[in-house]
């Protein structure tokens, strides 16, 4: 269906065309053609476009005075050279000529025109219309041209149903690379789909993040300024400013006061302009004549290095100038014969006969006036530009040489299809003066592009190569320093909405343009991951970071070790303590039957100073790395043993209060407690009470060691679960049930006999327990660092400590200091003493 209605479109026009043309004289230069074997079209834009509004279907007259173009006819003259070229050689396409018809195409129109004439049957002035295209035979073999997007768009629409090969010196529009489109186009310039990643990374090289984007009315500026957009986005670049110049766009006008307003109010730096070498003029003088200087000027390769635009009044005042341009290549002997065209007699152009359709666009009067010091300077841009029809013209050549068997030194001349040497073309891969010639998949050429740089520093404009650009993929190679920057100090110009953030600083996005931010610091515990600058990541679970950090660091693991000195004193002290148990124990199996000992509990003392070393040994646990052991025992061994010196401690007490105070006052009581083993009964009671309460615990609020992260950002804690626990509270707050039982119960014996009178010591002790605990528990509610085993076990070496001292301590004093005290006869006398001072109470 697209077929039919392409080929419809092109009869319609042809027919529209012919008939306009019928109402012009029209006349044609013998140089726009010549006979050959096989023909090649080309299409140049000779002369300016003229705008105009036109009434009716007529193709616009490209030879009117004052619209020459230069730089269209250097394509011309090297269309013209490149062929002459080929048929004097004898190694390519010997005994084979190829001849060509060249058109004006300064407009559509006459694009348009241009484009169905060398579509038509040779000798013939139509188009057939037949089943199979592949069958038909065009005048020519292939089309050369034409240079805009828009023109070559439409020309590889209407070639591309017939599979005419296309072969573009300067539409470098994406869309054409759509095979499925286009599938005849090839272009020997690159597609600006290479541009737009050249420039993307040139942006990136400098650092420039803030950036205007400018394109001309058109496929090439509009396409190439979205994909710029698009591309330099996904990079991190924003675009504050954006607009295209229309093609009406005249300097002063009302458009471009407005845009020049609003690119100065954009305050960027760099502005890349992707624009046409037309636009691109109007563009600048108004820049000039708004006064916009002190910028970085990005140049698309079409105007880059032309002096189309470095001709523009006051421009060297704009500030620095980069651009994408097309690789510098000469062709050889270009200039000479454009030379001896201008000095040669050249025929006038002759009139069409009668009943003939020549093209009015087959024609150039002020080419034919040239004269060698009048011709048209071959710059630079317009040498490098000519290249690639030249190449273009030798890429045909190369491919009708393989196509027609010339390999063997003698061509076949056989009738060749389109598409046979469309086959061919993206097949070929020669040296063209040192340079390869081919084409990739999409039909473009495998050439870079250079980065240039304008120079100012001499009495005339210069240009100096600073980088190149290559893919794929895209790769770009600058020495920076051949720039030259307009700042002070030849300072790279900065183009930022932000300045960057201070290390470790979050962006914070301020508005719709993520280059415009605040900087935040990243809080203690997070890092800033340099892959994404506007979010703070969180440490691993191991590690640690402070407020505005990069990286994070590994936590230190800690607990009570060993090999501290802190622990080397707790240590040695506890072994004191064991020591001094033991030893009391052996005193008192040595002296177990003397009266001190009966009076301290005889054998229940055994009972007591086992308990008190079950306590100390379960200080060791306190001490390294906690493991499962440690944190069942230590606790909970302490508490039960102590429990039971509390209990025994209680008892003794209790009972001698019974023995001195109440016996004779409540003697069935007492009968009562003697007869049913009333302290024996208690103290197993009381101690299995607290075992209950710590198998409980154990079960229900197991300690396990524990990993603790939450309160040290930089450390990790290697501690036992209990503290918080429930069963935890419940032993201590049972051992401070007992403490205070034992406090009431040694108050009430304070008057007791001096040998039975343990009232001092033992509340003296108690007290000492009593603020110990406190001590601890107050440390622990300010304090969770490191060293809070150590005051756990400071608090426990003192409830042991202060309980062995006030309890056993008088008592060894008298065995080992003073024997005369352990004897009947004194503890006699002291019961007759509180016997006598009881009665006279």
């Amino acid at each position: 269906m697209l077929l039919q209605t392409a080929h419809l479109l092109g009869l319609q026009l042809s027919i529209s065309c012919c008939w306009a043309y019928s109402c012009h004289s029209t006349a044609s230069s013998p140089d726009f053609s010549l006979s050959g074997d096989y023909l090649l079209a080309g299409l140049f834009p000779l002369h300016a476009e003229c705008l105009q509004v036109r009434h009716r279907p007529e193709v616009t007259l490209c030879d009117r005075p004052g619209s020459f173009n230069g730089h269209g006819y250097h394509h011309f003259q090297a269309m013209r050279f490149a062929i002459e070229e080929i048929n004097n050689s004898t190694a390519l396409l010997p005994n084979v000529t190829l001849g060509y018809e060249l058109y004006d195409v300064c407009s559509e129109s006459a694009n348009m025109y241009a484009t169905l004439r060398v579509l038509s049957v040779p000798g013939t002035h139509h188009i057939e219309i037949q089943g199979n295209l592949l069958h038909y035979f065009p005048k020519v073999v292939a089309v050369i041209g034409p240079d805009a997007t828009n023109r070559a768009a439409t020309t590889a629409a209407l070639l591309s149903p017939y599979l005419v090969p296309l072969i573009s010196y300067e539409a470098s529009s994406m869309t054409l690379s759509m095979k499925r489109q286009y599938p005849s186009f090839l272009r020997t310039i690159p597609s600006d789909k290479h541009q737009v990643e050249t420039m993307v990374l040139l942006l990136q090289r400098f650092g420039w993040v803030w950036i205007s984007l400018v394109g001309s009315e058109g496929d090439y500026g509009e396409l190439g300024v979205q994909a710029l957009e698009d591309q330099a986005t996904k990079q991190g670049i924003c675009t504050a400013f954006k607009d295209i110049v229309p093609s009406s766009a005249r300097v002063g006008d009302k458009k471009m006061q407005n845009m020049m307003r609003r690119l100065a109010q954009a305050s960027t730096t760099v502005v890349v302009v992707f624009s046409s070498r037309q636009l691109a003029r109007v563009f600048f003088e108004s820049v000039v004549l708004a006064n916009l200087i002190g910028k970085v000027w990005i140049a698309s390769e079409d105007w880059a290095i032309s002096r189309h635009i470095t001709g523009v009044p006051g421009i060297q005042g704009i500030g620095t100038v980069l651009g994408v341009a097309i690789q510098q290549r000469i062709v050889p002997g270009l200039k000479e014969f454009e030379e001896a065209y201008a000095g040669a007699d050249k025929r006038a152009p002759g009139p069409c006969s009668k009943g003939s359709r020549c093209s009015s666009n087959q024609l150039c009067r002020e080419c034919q006036a040239f004269v060698p010091h009048s011709m048209p300077m071959l710059g630079a841009f317009s040498m490098s530009s000519a290249y690639n029809t030249y190449e273009a013209v030798y890429a045909v050549a190369h491919s009708l040489h393989q196509l027609l068997g010339c390999t063997s030194g003698a061509c076949s001349r056989g009738r060749v299809h389109p598409w046979q040497l469309l086959e061919q073309i993206h097949k070929v891969n020669f040296l063209l003066h040192e340079d390869t010639v081919t084409f990739n998949d999409n039909g473009g050429p495998l050439s870079g592009y250079n980065i240039i740089t304008w120079d100012w520093s001499g009495p005339n404009w210069a240009f100096t190569v600073i980088g190149s650009s290559t893919w794929s993929p895209v790769r770009l190679d600058i020495n920076k320093t051949k720039i030259q920057w307009h700042g002070k100090d030849n300072q790279v110009p900065k183009s930022v909405c932000s300045s960057d953030c201070l290390e470790g600083h979050q962006r914070v996005v301020v508005g719709f343009q993520h280059c415009c931010f605040e900087c935040v610091p990243c809080e203690a515990g997070t890092f800033l991951n340099k892959s994404d600058l506007y979010s703070c990541q969180p440490c691993g679970k191991e590690e640690w970071a402070p407020e505005g950090s990069q990286i994070c660091f590994p936590r230190t693991v800690v607990c009570l070790t060993w090999h501290e000195h802190i622990s080397w004193v707790l240590l040695a002290a506890n072994l004191l303590l064991l020591l001094l148990l033991v030893g009391t124990a052996g005193l008192f199996a040595w002296h177990l039957d003397t009266p001190v000992v009966r009076s301290a509990g005889g054998r229940l003392c055994f009972l007591m100073l086992g308990s008190l070393a079950a306590g100390s040994c379960s200080l060791y646990g306190f001490f390294g790395e906690p493991t499962l052991p440690a944190c069942l025992l230590r606790q909970a061994l302490f508490a039960l043993g102590f429990a039971i010196f509390l209990s025994c401690l209680t008892v003794r007490s209790f009972q001698l209060v019974i023995i001195f105070k109440f016996s004779t006052k409540v003697p069935a009581f007492y009968r009562a407690w003697v007869q049913n083993h009333g302290a024996s009964l208690f103290v197993l009671i009381s101690s299995m009470t607290q075992l209950l309460l710590c198998l409980t615990w154990l079960a229900v609020w197991t300690p396990l060691p524990t990993r603790e992260y939450q309160r040290f950002p930089q450390l990790v804690m290697l501690e036992c679960t209990e503290v918080n626990s429930l069963g935890f509270m419940l032993a201590f707050a049972y051992n401070g049930l007992l403490s205070f039982s034992a406090f009431a119960c040694s108050y009430l014996g304070k008057d007791l006999p001096e040998n039975y009178n343990e009232a001092k010591c033992v509340t003296f002790s108690l007290l000492l327990n009593f603020v110990s605990w406190i001590a601890y528990f107050t440390v622990a509610s300010v304090y969770q660092g490191k060293y809070l085993p150590a005051v756990n076990v400071l608090a426990a070496l003192s409830s042991l400590s202060s309980g062995f001292g006030g309890y056993f301590l008088p008592k060894c004093y008298v065995i080992l200091c003073r024997p005369d005290l352990n004897s009947t006869e004194h503890f006699q006398a002291s019961i007759q003493e509180y016997t006598r001072r009881c009665g006279c109470t």
